[in-house]
């Protein structure tokens, strides 16, 4: 036991340094502090259990994110990024020298960007984390989900999906708040999280795969909240995007690849094919869960483009 302690010692305080340093950036009611959850004696980073390390894994992806793209700062991938890095953005390719290369290019050609992350979930080895992306300071920027796989305590993996923000919102909703109560980021109880993902995946998977408008009245909240920006507030809107939506596409090809859920919000990360044949979108959508309902969701769609820096396509 004694020969553990001084490894135990170093894990625990990194998990903390981490933690603290992405809550000063982000504000404690996003990412929250790791105090009441020590790292088990003979632990590495990679294998803390519980929440200690759903929290470890959201704080260094936030950390890397705004580390790198913010502030220019690529010595975080150094730091939390393995050598075998696989990326999924077309823009760049695998490994870390990629990412770093990609990163500094972007800030120095904005170098005042911003990205403001709005919430961060963490289930088993993934993260997700919904930001506005804002490279030229004014602007309304982009809506971004950022999917990290992590693998022994570092970032080994990464989708993304990214999606100009409109001028303007048929819901009278942005891309990015919370309406439903209580109004915060942060997700609910982890107790919930089995639960909320396993009625998220049979409702997506029935409405939006199967295409039945039905699903709407089972498994959605009379008081439903559409950050979409094309399709209107509540279920009617929803009946009614979504029914003209289906009518257009009878094709329509709706591919889940995966679902992560924390407490009650879970993301689904799918690729969409209007027409068999086309390359499709890369969507990412979020549902906020009360009571057995959804009442809220958040999406970001990306058209598949034609080349990609890496062959890992972007699922």
């Amino acid at each position: 036991m004694t020969s553990h302690m001084p490894g135990r010692r170093m894990t625990t305080r990194r998990v903390l340094v981490a933690t603290l340093a992405t809550s000063a950036l982000l504000g404690a009611a996003t990412v929250p502090a790791l105090a009441s959850s020590p790292v088990s004696a003979g632990h590495t980073i990679g294998h803390v259990d519980g929440g200690a390390r759903l929290d470890y894994q959201k704080t260094i992806a936030v950390r890397v994110l705004k580390g790198a793209f913010e502030q220019g700062d690529t010595s975080v991938v150094d730091r939390f990024v393995r050598a075998d890095y696989i990326q999924h953005n077309p823009l760049a390719s695998n490994g870390p020298e990629a990412l770093k290369n990609f990163a500094a290019g972007l800030h120095q050609e904005f170098p005042d960007t911003e990205y403001d992350v709005k919430r961060v979930i963490s289930e088993n080895d993934l993260v997700v984390v919904h930001s506005n992306l804002v490279l030229t300071p004014g602007s309304r920027g982009q809506a971004v989900f950022d999917i990290f796989r992590f693998q022994d305590g570092k970032i080994a993996e990464h989708w993304d999906t990214l999606q100009d923000v409109p001028e303007s919102s048929v819901n009278g909703n942005d891309m990015f708040s919370t309406v439903s109560r209580p109004q915060t980021g942060q997700p609910g109880p982890r107790s919930l999280t089995a639960s909320n993902k396993e009625l998220v995946t049979k409702a997506f998977d029935r409405l939006l795969v199967d295409k039945d408008l039905s699903a709407l009245d089972v498994y959605w909240s009379a008081g439903y909240h559409q950050h979409n920006p094309g399709i209107a507030d509540g279920v009617a809107g929803a009946r009614k995007g979504l029914g003209a939506y289906f009518g257009a596409f009878p094709e329509l090809d709706v591919s889940r690849k995966r679902v992560v859920a924390e407490g009650d919000l879970v993301a689904v990360h799918s690729h969409y094919v209007n027409v068999l044949g086309e390359r499709g979108q890369a969507v990412v959508d979020l549902f906020r869960v009360q009571d057995g309902k959804i009442v809220e969701h958040w999406d970001v769609l990306q058209d598949v483009p034609a080349t990609s820096a890496n062959d890992n396509t972007m699922f």
